[in-house]
């Protein structure tokens, strides 16, 4: 039991940080962000979701980001995005296994 929680639980957090990537380029693009500063974005978007348990903080930074740059995106938005994003990475991840 416990090597299928490390493995579960180390799936969990590749394929989330691969969701906050795909998510920080989606948003990036929808910014105007380009060149060496989208790597510098995707870094801060996967650091925000590290602040506190849960997605609500990178969606909180995301959001924060389009109200600044005054780009319209609903939170279903970007919600749906991230489910779509976070099903891709575990669709990756398993199939590189």
């Amino acid at each position: 039991f416990e090597n299928k929680f490390a493995r579960d639980a180390d799936l969990k957090f590749k394929a989330e940080s691969r969701r906050n990537k795909a998510l920080a380029e989606w948003a990036a693009a929808k910014l105007g962000i380009t060149g060496d500063a989208v790597a510098d974005y995707v870094k801060a978007v996967r650091k925000a979701d590290l602040e506190e348990k849960g997605d609500d903080d990178g969606v909180r930074k995301v959001k924060k980001d389009f109200a600044d740059k005054g780009v319209s995106v609903s939170d279903d938005e970007i919600k749906d995005k991230m489910i779509e994003f976070l099903a891709k990475a575990v669709t990756e991840i398993e199939a590189s296994r």
